[in-house]
């Protein structure tokens, strides 16, 4: 597996390619992980080899320098005992036709991963920059994929051209490559939703002492820690809601923070809390202040799975306001842990978020955002419903389990075509 994100980088596709190269171990399989050199300690997993390769500290140029060492990396672990299946996980490696083919043709079968696309995040900070969210110039990243989206783009043409078969995180990104990469007409992809760890991501047991006293803290810490929240009942007049994503325009945070007067007037002792990374940290806490509502925001960095779950199960509603996404795990993470989704009206969210397991609004309109998250906390029974469809959902559809199963069918498959 060729992935530019791998823990200690617990991106979205780091996560995912940790979970999912474990579980493919565990059923008998012999994984091998490229990635990008790191200063902090690797996790290890059994059965699960972890190579790091040098990178240029660059944005978007380091998705091309590292994928040339990676590409070097492959060669020489192919030399030492032969590959069967290569999975890379586009876009965070930029490799061109030739370098494609050079792999189809020496070493084996070539699995791309689409997690989204350069056009796509450019598209979706255009139209955060539209509904004032940030300015792009001031963060270097957003700056880079703004002006060499397209040039990065032709890396991802490469990889559905080159690649035995591609796999589509979603129907609406394999509907983005269709629309924007003109593919060719044998274009063989597929689909296949990324799952979460349904172990971590996980109800809150309020019959076990130590997890109940777990989330006791964490309502208290917030200030959202009436009688009925502390018993973990959804009739609360102390709603806590929460809100995961990296602090980047495209994340819709100041949409969010818009939407919070008419919450608190509402429900005037909701509380929310942010948990995120990023460069806008202090321009949301200025933004919260000056709306009204600093007294109600709390904004942490980001944290373990297991705090980070913690903060999920605690939680009465999760809010998803991003204006772009490849999939979206962070809704799937609070179905899976038991509590309602508010999310925008748009795809790829709709394809994991309906009605049944939370509310929906229109992207970037903060009074709509308002009246959804009004709605949902106005009915706890209805929620309370909603929290146990959003789980089964998850466990049905959504797991780790169900992703190894559908890889490795696919990569039987184009083992077999070879």
């Amino acid at each position: 597996m060729v992935s530019g994100e791998y823990p200690p980088r617990w991106g979205g596709i780091g996560s995912v390619v940790f979970h999912l190269a474990g579980h493919l171990a565990a059923r008998g399989h012999e994984v091998t992980i490229i990635t990008r050199t790191h200063s902090q300690r690797t996790p290890q997993q059994p059965g699960v080899n972890v190579l790091h390769v040098p990178w240029l500290k660059a944005p978007m140029a380091f998705t091309r320098s590292y994928g040339k060492h990676a590409l070097t990396a492959l060669r020489r672990l192919n030399q030492a005992k032969t590959v069967d299946v290569v999975h890379t996980l586009l876009p965070l490696v930029s490799w061109t036709v030739k370098e494609y083919a050079w792999v189809e043709e020496h070493i084996a079968p070539v699995v791309s991963a689409l997690n989204g696309s350069w056009i796509g995040e450019r598209e979706g900070m255009k139209l955060a920059a539209k509904h004032n969210e940030a300015a792009t110039w001031k963060n270097p990243n957003d700056l880079a994929i703004l002006l060499t989206a397209k040039w990065y783009a032709k890396y991802e043409q490469a990889g559905i051209e080159g690649s035995s078969v591609s796999v589509a995180i979603s129907t609406s990104t394999k509907q983005e490559f269709e629309r924007w990469y003109q593919p060719p007409e044998d274009w063989h992809c597929e689909t296949v939703l990324y799952g979460v760890d349904h172990h971590v991501f996980r109800p809150t047991n309020h019959d076990n002492e130590e997890e109940h006293l777990a989330y006791e803290t964490i309502r208290t810490k917030y200030g959202a820690a009436d009688e009925a929240a502390l018993t973990g009942l959804a009739d609360t007049q102390t709603p806590l809601l929460l809100a995961v994503g990296r602090l980047v325009a495209r994340k819709g945070h100041r949409t969010l923070l818009r939407a919070m007067p008419s919450i608190l007037k509402a429900h005037p002792q909701a509380r929310l809390v942010v948990i995120g990374r990023g460069h806008m940290r202090k321009t949301l806490l200025r933004q919260a202040k000056k709306l009204g509502v600093g007294h109600a925001v709390t904004i942490l960095p980001g944290m373990s799975f297991e705090h980070l779950a913690l903060h999920f199960r605690s939680a009465d509603l999760v809010i998803y306001p991003s204006y772009y996404e490849g999939q979206g795990l962070i809704p799937l993470e609070a179905l899976a842990s038991g509590t309602p989704v508010v999310t925008v009206d748009q795809p790829p969210l709709t394809e994991m978020i309906d009605e049944t397991v939370g509310g929906l609004f229109t992207c970037g309109d903060h009074e709509d955002l308002a009246r959804s998250v009004i709605a949902s906390l106005d009915d706890p029974v209805g929620r309370s419903a909603q929290a146990e469809r959003g789980r089964a959902r998850v466990l049905d559809h959504y797991t780790y389990e169900h992703n190894a199963e559908a890889y490795e069918a696919i990569y039987q498959q184009v083992v077999d075509e070879y």
